[in-house]
C-alpha cells in the first residue's frame, strides 16, 4: 500500500512543455516539432486558509474527476488535450519508441515457468504462454511431473479489459477451494471471487470492496477478509464469511478505530493460528484465534505501545516476536503461546547497532533470520536444535537477496532469490543442514547477456551534514569516466523502504547506448539500519532531497557524468522527491522523470477524504498541526514552484491512481507551466485506463518505458 512504486514497471503519464515560437527548436540533433502550443489550464479562484495563512490554489479545480464535480468533465477533456500534445510533440520519436519497444520485450522469454513450490501435498507454480500478457496459475498433485491442473487462467479472465489484475490467491487447507481478488480499474478495491477446484465452477459468493487477500479457516469453508471504505480506501474492518452465505451479512469480527493504521488478516506458516495485524507508521498491535476455531473471539497479543512494532510467529509451544521495543533496529524475542504480553517476552537475539533486523522464517528445525548490514542483506541461518547459526554467502560488492516462497513448514530446504545489477535474478534451494545451494533457474535475458561486459560499483558520496551515502551503479565495460557519460540517478527515500541493487533486462537498453544507471540509498530508506529512515522523515524529511542532490553532485565530481548530461528518477512517494529536487537544484539536472509523483503534498494531507491520507500522518506529519504544516509547505512540490529555470521534465500519472491522485502532477504541471522562465521541455501524459502501477499486463509497460527512454535518447541526441 502507501505511496509507493517499484520502478521495474512504470506508469504511463507524460508531460512536456515546448518554447512558444515559430522556430524549430534542436536538441543535441534531435528536432521538436515547431510552433506547438501546450494546452493551458484554466485558472479558477480557490482559496486555502488555515493557521492564518492564506494560499491561493487555482488548480484545485483539477480534484473534480472523482469528487463528480461542476468541473468533471473539463477535467476529462484538459487531460486529453494533454495526451494529444505529448503525441505531437514525441511524434518525431515513434519509431524510436517502436524499436525500444521490440528491443525490451525481445529479451523477455515469452514462454516461461516459475520453479514449483510445494505446500501440503502439491507443487504450485505460474506459467506463461508466447503472446501473452498474464499469467496461467497451476499445479501438480504430489510430484512436478504429475498431470497440469490449471487452477486460473488469467488470460482468459482479462479478455475484454483494458487493466486486469488477480491477487490474494488462497487455497483451502483441504485443497479444494481458491479464493482470490479481481481489479478491473486500478483502484486497488478488488471483489472476492471463490473458485471449486474439483468442478472449476465459481461460487456465487462474491465480497466487494476489498483489498484482495483473504485467509481460510481451517474448516474449510470460513473466509476472513478485510473491508475498504469505498471513499478513503482505508482498510477500517476485518469480516468473516461463510461460504454459501450472502457477503452482505458478514459479521464484523475487528473494526480500527484509529485512522491512521493499516489493518489486515494472516494465517501463520503453521497454520495453526489466524492473525489480526494492525498497524501504523510507528507502532503495531495484533490479535489471534486458533485456526481451528473460527467463530472464536480474537485476543490481543499486546496492546499496542506508541512507537512499538513487533510481528509474531509460532513454533511448536512458542512464539517468536520481531519487535523494536527497547530496540531501534528490532531483536528477536520468544514467549509462550498462553503468555503473549511483552512482559512475558525473552531475548533470542539482542539489539545491535550496525544490524538491522528485517524479519524471520520459521521452519519446524530451522528459524532463518533476514538481516541487513552495512545496506546489504544477510540471510543467517539458526539450527533450532543445536543452536548453531551460519550466513549463506553471496560474493558481489553489491547485490539483492531475499527470501523467496517458503510455504512448507516441515523442510530443512529453504528458497531464496539473488540478483545484483549485473546478474539476472536466480532461484536458489539451500539445505540449511548440508549447506549446500542448489541453482533453481536464472532468468534467462533472450538474445543472448554476458555480465562480464558491465561492471558494478558501490560508492559514497558525502551528504552536507558529513553522512556517507551509497550509491549502486552500473555501466558498461569500457566506459570513460571523463563526464562525457549521460546518468540516470534513481532513488525513492521514503517508507523506511530500502531499494536495492537488482537486475533488470530493460536496463540494457539504456547501458548499450552508453548510460550509466545508478541507485541513491539516500535517508527516508532504511538501506542502514531503523536511524536512517527516521533522518529521512517527518521534520527531518528535507535530508532526502539534499541527498539525493548530494549524490548528484558527488557523481559530477567523479566524472561518472557531467550536468549536461545529469538525469535524476523517481516514482511515487520518489516523485515527491523529484519534484523537490527540481525546484531546489534545477541546474544540476538535464532531465527529471516524475512518475505518479506525490507533490502536492499539503493540500493533500489535509484532505482526509483522499485514499491513504490519514494512515501517512506518522510518516508526513498532519499539517493540521502548525509546525507540521509549516514544514511540509516548505518543501512541498506545487507549493514550491517559483519564476525560474527549471530542468527539462516528463510527469507521468494514472487517472485511476488510488495512491497519488492524478489531480497532483496534472496541478503541479499546471503551474510549472505559468512559472517556468526557460525553453526547456516539460512534457504529461495520463494514462485513462490504470492506476498507480501502471499496465497490468506482461508487456504493455514497456511502451511506457520506450516513452522515458525515448525522452532522455532525444535530449542526449541519441535516435536509434
Amino acid at each position: 500500500m502507501k505511496r509507493l512504486l517499484l520502478i521495474t514497471t512504470v506508469c504511463a503519464g507524460i508531460f512536456i512543455m515546448a518554447c512558444d515560437t515559430q522556430k524549430k527548436e534542436k536538441m543535441a540533433g534531435f528536432e521538436w516539432p515547431q510552433g506547438i502550443k501546450p494546452p493551458v489550464a484554466p485558472v479558477k479562484e480557490h482559496t486555502r486558509i488555515i493557521h492564518n495563512d492564506t494560499v491561493a490554489d487555482n488548480y484545485y479545480w483539477l480534484n473534480d474527476y472523482f469528487k463528480k464535480g461542476p468541473d468533471s468533465s473539463a477535467v476529462v477533456k484538459y487531460l486529453e488535450e494533454e495526451n494529444a500534445y505529448l503525441d505531437t510533440m514525441m511524434s518525431g520519436t515513434k519509431k524510436l519508441r517502436e524499436d525500444l519497444y521490440k528491443e525490451m520485450k525481445g529479451r523477455i522469454k515469452e514462454k516461461d515457468e516459475s520453479v514449483p513450490v510445494f505446500k501440503n501435498g502439491y507443487y504450485y507454480y505460474t506459467r506463461t504462454e508466447e503472446g501473452k500478457e498474464y499469467y496461467k496459475y497451476c499445479r501438480k498433485k504430489g510430484s512436478p511431473d504429475a498431470p497440469e491442473e490449471i487452477l486460473l487462467d488469467v488470460d482468459e479472465l482479462a479478455k475484454g479489459h483494458p487493466y486486469y489484475s488477480a491477487t490474494g490467491f488462497n487455497i483451502s487447507e483441504d485443497n479444494k477451494l481458491l479464493a482470490f481478488g479481481v481489479d478491473t480499474v486500478s483502484r486497488r478495491q478488488y471483489n472476492i471471487h471463490v473458485k471449486n477446484l474439483e468442478t472449476g465452477e465459481l461460487f456465487k459468493d462474491v465480497i466487494k470492496e476489498t483489498n484482495g487477500g483473504s485467509v481460510w479457516a481451517n474448516d474449510n469453508k470460513t473466509l476472513f477478509y478485510t473491508a475498504n471504505n469505498p471513499v478513503t480506501l482505508l482498510s477500517e474492518k476485518i469480516k468473516r464469511h461463510t461460504l454459501g452465505t450472502e457477503a452482505s451479512a458478514d459479521g464484523i469480527v475487528y473494526e480500527e478505530k484509529d485512522p491512521s493504521n493499516y489493518i489486515g488478516v494472516t494465517k501463520t506458516k503453521s497454520g495453526k493460528f489466524i492473525f489480526i495485524v494492525s498497524q501504523a507508521t510507528l507502532s503495531s498491535e495484533l490479535r489471534f484465534i486458533n485456526a481451528d476455531e473460527p467463530s472464536a473471539s480474537f485476543k490481543i497479543f499486546q496492546p499496542r505501545i506508541k512507537e512499538v512494532l513487533y510481528e509474531a510467529e509460532d513454533l511448536g509451544d512458542k512464539f517468536y516476536i520481531v519487535t523494536n521495543l527497547n530496540a531501534k533496529n528490532f531483536r528477536l524475542m520468544e514467549c509462550p503461546l498462553n503468555k503473549t504480553d511483552s512482559n512475558e517476552w525473552k531475548e533470542i537475539i539482542p539489539h545491535r547497532t550496525d544490524v538491522l533486523l528485517q524479519g524471520i522464517n520459521v521452519f519446524k528445525d530451522h528459524l532463518v533470520i533476514n538481516e541487513r548490514k552495512n545496506g546489504l542483506v544477510q540471510l543467517r541461518i539458526r539450527n533450532l536444535s543445536s543452536g548453531d547459526d551460519h550466513y549463506i554467502d553471496f560474493g558481489e560488492p553489491t547485490y539483492y537477496a531475499g527470501l523467496g516462497s517458503n510455504p512448507e513448514f516441515n523442510s530443512n530446504i529453504v528458497r531464496y532469490t539473488y540478483t545484483s545489477l549485473t546478474t539476472p535474478n536466480c532461484v536458489y534451494d539451500y539445505n540449511m543442514n548440508t549447506k549446500e545451494k542448489k541453482l533453481m533457474k536464472q532468468q534467462e535475458v533472450v538474445g543472448g547477456y554476458d555480465p562480464k561486459n558491465y561492471v558494478s560499483e558501490r560508492v559514497y558520496a558525502t551528504a552536507k551534514d558529513d553522512t556517507q551515502i551509497p550509491i549502486s551503479l552500473v555501466y558498461k565495460k569500457g566506459s570513460a569516466k571523463d563526464g562525457t557519460a549521460p546518468l540516470l540517478l534513481y532513488a525513492y527515500g521514503s517508507y523506511g523502504f530500502s531499494t536495492d541493487a537488482a537486475f533488470v533486462s530493460n536496463r540494457l537498453s539504456l547501458l548499450n547506448r552508453g548510460f550509466v544507471f545508478a541507485i541513491a540509498h539516500i535517508r527516508g530508506g532504511q538501506e542502514m539500519g531503523r536511524t536512517w529512515y527516521e533522518d529521512g522523515k517527518l521534520m527531518k524529511k528535507k535530508n532526502t532531497f539534499t541527498d539525493f542532490i548530494d549524490c548528484g553532485q558527488f557523481l559530477i565530481d567523479k566524472k561518472y557524468t557531467s550536468k549536461g548530461h545529469l538525469y535524476a528518477q523517481g516514482g511515487s512517494a520518489g516523485g515527491l522527491l523529484m519534484g523537490a529536487i527540481a525546484n531546489m537544484a534545477p541546474n544540476l539536472w538535464n532531465g527529471v522523470i516524475a512518475q505518479v509523483p506525490f507533490v502536492d503534498v499539503v493540500n493533500t494531507m489535509l484532505d482526509a477524504s483522499i485514499p491513504l491520507t490519514t494512515n501517512e500522518y506518522d510518516e508526513w506529519g498532519n499539517p493540521n498541526n502548525k509546525d507540521a504544516y509549516d514544514y511540509m509547505k516548505s518543501y512541498s512540490p506545487y507549493e514550491n514552484v517559483e519564476k525560474k529555470n527549471y530542468p527539462n521534465i516528463l510527469v507521468t500519472t494514472g487517472l485511476h491512481d488510488s495512491q497519488v491522485q492524478y489531480f497532483e502532477p496534472a496541478k503541479w504541471v499546471a503551474r510549472l507551466r505559468t512559472m517556468k522562465t526557460d525553453h526547456n521541455i516539460l512534457l504529461l501524459h495520463t494514462n485513462m485506463n490504470f492506476g498507480h502501477g501502471g499496465a497490468s499486463g506482461r508487456f504493455d509497460y514497456l511502451k511506457d518505458i520506450a516513452l522515458i527512454y525515448a525522452f532522455m535518447f532525444s535530449l542526449e541526441g541519441i535516435t536509434e
